[in-house]
């Protein structure tokens, strides 16, 4: 025979309803225990006609401070405002606005965790909650899944730990943690719905680089012949006459990777050779954004 005391659910002889070793994932087992008070021995009571179904796709979730399925980007209120991101498709960083799916997010009301668009992963503490690295990973519902947006913070569930720009650095890449709550500007973040953010612009002059999106160019040396730049191969950049109407010699400028691209192969952009550690320019099919 079980009574209700408060929170808890008290058998006769004094154990009380407890939820096995205190972890919060779908099917742990139900035991009775002697009486503690942690949080896992716990309940409230809530009528059949009292209760209020889960919010669904467009609604908001008071408890997670996020409404459900409805994509979304997460800015990083340091200064440039970057993107969260994902680097090699799993570990998070920041990053400029590039318009792929590794900086849309949702969130799954089902396994109450944030999901990325490029796969349906979770957000993931990783190890189980044992590092303070970020990734996504395949959904468990473990408490290192789940986060909690309010005051412009994501704070863990259960460490309270709050996602984090490690070292407060605001630069291309840098990588992204969980870390005690400090309040700084390095774990606030802005969440802009996808339906309610600004379009990438397709045209016109991106002001902040300089160039016409878009727009075919000529790159031209300022030495006397004024040879122009060429992409060869698809791979390195030489100095040759102008030859009309060679897609060898045109580029573009991409509005949404905001990289230099050859308009002969447009899926390769100018980068710096060997991460930027190198002298020698190139074009590549790695399109990455990232500062070289």
């Amino acid at each position: 025979m079980f009574s209700r005391d408060g929170v808890f659910i008290v058998n006769e002889k004094g154990k009380v309803m407890d939820i096995s070793g205190g972890l919060d994932r779908e099917n742990q087992n139900i035991i009775v225990h002697n009486k503690h008070g942690k949080v896992n021995q716990q309940f409230d009571i809530i009528y059949e006609d009292e209760w209020k179904e889960e919010p669904v796709k467009g609604e908001f979730s008071k408890d997670f401070g996020l409404y459900v399925e409805r994509p979304f980007y997460i800015l990083s209120q340091l200064p440039s405002n970057r993107y969260l991101d994902l680097i090699n498709n799993r570990n998070m960083v920041i990053k400029t606005r590039n318009g792929r799916n590794t900086q849309l997010w949702y969130f799954d009301q089902k396994s109450k965790t944030i999901k990325t668009k490029l796969n349906n992963q979770s957000w993931d503490i990783q190890s189980a909650g044992k590092t303070n690295n970020m990734q996504v990973w395949s959904t468990n519902s473990g408490w290192f899944q789940i986060f909690v947006y309010a005051d412009e913070h994501f704070c863990n569930i259960e460490n309270k730990k709050c996602l984090d720009v490690t070292g407060s650095k605001d630069v291309e890449g840098q990588s992204v943690q969980v870390y005690g709550r400090t309040n700084n500007a390095n774990q606030r973040w802005k969440v802009v719905y996808q339906d309610t953010s600004d379009k990438i612009a397709t045209k016109g002059l991106d002001k902040e680089f300089g160039f016409e999106i878009n727009r075919p160019f000529y790159i031209v040396s300022n030495l006397p012949v004024h040879r122009v730049a060429e992409c060869v191969g698809a791979n390195n950049m030489q100095l040759r006459r102008y030859a009309k109407g060679r897609l060898g010699q045109q580029f573009y400028f991409d509005g949404v990777s905001r990289t230099i691209r050859s308009q002969q192969w447009k899926n390769y952009a100018l980068e710096i050779q060997s991460n930027g550690g190198s002298a020698n320019l190139r074009f590549t099919s790695t399109v990455n954004s990232r500062w070289w």
